[in-house]
This record gives C-alpha cells, sequence and structure tokens, in this order.
C-alpha cells in the first residue's frame, strides 16, 4: 500500500486491492474514511495520518464481512447476448456464472442506494457501453469492467445490462435506506417473473 498526499489536508491510501482497501476502511473507521475501489481517503493533518497508519492494526477480513442479501433477478437485459458474446459463453452460462459467484459491496457511490459489487466472475468482466444510454430503468442489473451493479432509479447510464429486479435498493421509509451496505454479500438468484 502506498500513502499519497492530497493537498495539505488528506492522505490518500492506495491499496493493492478491493479487499486491502475494505480492511483499512475498516481499522480506520472513528476516522470518518472514504472508500473507494482500491483506496481510503482520510482527512486531517498528513503528519498525524501517517503516523496513525503506522500504528493501526490491519482488520481481519471476516471484521469487514456484512450480511448476506439474496437479489432475485430476471435475466432478460438488452446487453446480455452481448455480454454472453463478448466472454465467449452461451447466455445460459452467463447466468450460470452471474448467479453462482458471491458479489461483496466493495463500495458506494454514483447514485444513493448504488453499490459497486466486486468478486464475481471473472470471466464476466466487460466494457462499459462506448454510448452511454440516456435513460436506464431502475432496478436494471449490470455488469462493468470487474464489477456488477443494480441501477437504483431511472438514469443515465453506460454498464451492459443483464436483468432487471424489484429489490428495492433505496427507501427512505427504512432505518438504513439502502439495501447493500458495505461488505455485504449479495447473492443473484435468476427467477422466471
Amino acid at each position: 500500500m502506498r500513502v499519497l498526499p492530497c493537498g495539505d489536508a488528506a492522505v490518500l491510501l492506495d491499496c493493492e486491492d478491493a479487499l486491502e482497501a475494505r480492511r483499512w476502511h475498516a481499522a480506520l473507521r472513528d476516522h470518518a474514511p472514504t472508500l473507494g475501489a482500491n483506496t481510503v481517503l482520510l482527512r486531517g493533518r498528513p503528519d498525524q495520518l501517517r503516523a496513525l497508519i503506522s500504528s493501526t492494526e490491519v482488520t481481519d477480513v471476516d471484521d469487514v464481512r456484512g450480511r448476506e442479501v439474496a437479489v432475485e433477478v430476471v435475466y432478460d437485459g438488452p446487453d446480455l447476448a452481448d455480454v454472453a458474446r463478448h466472454c465467449g459463453l452461451d447466455v445460459d452460462e452467463v447466468v450460470r456464472r452471474h448467479t453462482a459467484s458471491p458479489w461483496t459491496v466493495g463500495f458506494a457511490g454514483f447514485a444513493p442506494g448504488f453499490a459497486y459489487l466486486t468478486g464475481g466472475d471473472p470471466g464476466l468482466e466487460v466494457p462499459r457501453l462506448d454510448r452511454p444510454r440516456p435513460r436506464v430503468e431502475a432496478g436494471s442489473v449490470g455488469l462493468a469492467g470487474a464489477f456488477s451493479g443494480i441501477y437504483p432509479r431511472s438514469s443515465p447510464g453506460g454498464w451492459q445490462l443483464i436483468g432487471r429486479t424489484d429489490a428495492p435498493l433505496w427507501d427512505l421509509g427504512r432505518e438504513d435506506p439502502a439495501l447493500l451496505r458495505l461488505g455485504d454479500v449479495v447473492r443473484f438468484v435468476a427467477v422466471d417473473r
């Protein structure tokens, strides 16, 4: 891991991978860290933060694992056949691999309730669309790079869409509005409805 200065009021931990970033984020949670794909941002005086980092014991992976959440998906997305072709698979094998792998909420962003899911089958890595769609429906399940994600509301988007779900990803009526939280393990379940 590299510790990089971010101006005079922050440092960025540039981690080896998403798991190491989650471990550091958990270990430093009392200091309001911001988690990225492979990074952790800490605000404060860089000299004090460097001392804090050197005296901190990194959290074990079991300590950053959250709940297990099952998400039902109808696999009928407009890009499913293209994803299969890109990956050298048939459509049924894309669905099998997407549902067979446990995905972990690595970090959140883009929109309230949007979780970047990591750790899926590496055979499903696909590029973003060349041209983002002006509108992606809420509940659309997509792939982009090594990530999977679910659009919590209608918005523009450039991910390759493979299915859809009715899971309420963001609900202000819940104590915690986000269905998926950092460290949660998501298991996709194929359904016909």
